[in-house]
């Protein structure tokens, strides 16, 4: 028997708050590379290989090296596995290339584009593929390090729900909202991305989820 997994009602207007500002609502258009974003959600491959299938791209980068909580989950790193799940998903082998290196997402961006030019592939525009509620933090991230690249951004479009019973566990998907919340002032403070808009029921919708206790993923 599965036991399901939800979001708590006292917590919902919160987390759905933080769910949808991390979503960038991009409208997708054919672009010159998909870019997927190593993490321990092999959704980010599905999502990949769903949209090259649809020809959004004709090729695809997986890039990611391991973080601590990926390294069980995905031995030979979290590029090559999603490599091949990508293949698995009909993707040709030679469509997809793989940047095994990256361990933050700066790295993500600026080991891909030294890899393209490595390969010498030229582009102008980029699908970038994440968790879903990592679409602005990567936004802010590329905008930074690839200024020149034009980014749109994508993930499997689920449901707050349906992506916490994916995921199968309510308080990770919760901490990690919390964490990429945190990340996308912090980072930009630091420089490591733009600026981007942070409304006010943003930070207090953060700001609940924290006196709740969700803390495991703050700097």
């Amino acid at each position: 028997m599965t036991t399901k997994v939800h979001v708590p009602e006292s917590l919902r207007a919160d987390v759905e708050t933080l769910w949808d500002y991390h979503d960038m609502h991009h409208t997708l258009r054919p672009s010159d590379v998909g870019i997927g974003l190593g993490s321990h959600d092999l959704g980010v491959a599905t999502c990949a290989a769903d949209l090259y299938r649809q020809g959004m791209f004709p090729r695809i980068v997986f890039t990611g090296a391991n973080a601590p909580t990926t390294v069980s989950r995905f031995p030979r790193g979290e590029a090559v596995h999603y490599k091949e799940r990508a293949v698995e998903l009909g993707v040709p082998v030679g469509a997809v290339l793989v940047e095994p290196r990256a361990t933050n997402t700066g790295e993500n961006f600026s080991y891909t584009r030294d890899l393209l030019a490595e390969q010498g592939i030229a582009v102008t525009s980029a699908i970038l593929i994440s968790r879903p509620y990592q679409q602005r933090r990567a936004y802010a991230t590329c905008r930074k390090v690839w200024p020149e690249l034009e980014v749109l951004c994508a993930s499997l479009p689920l449901s707050l729900d349906d992506y916490v019973a994916s995921i199968g566990d309510v308080d990770r998907v919760i901490n990690m909202l919390v964490g990429d919340t945190q990340r996308i002032t912090e980072y930009a403070a630091r420089g490591f991305a733009i600026e981007q808009p942070y409304p006010d029921q943003v930070d207090a919708a953060y700001r609940g989820l924290i006196a709740a206790g969700f803390t495991s993923r703050l700097l």
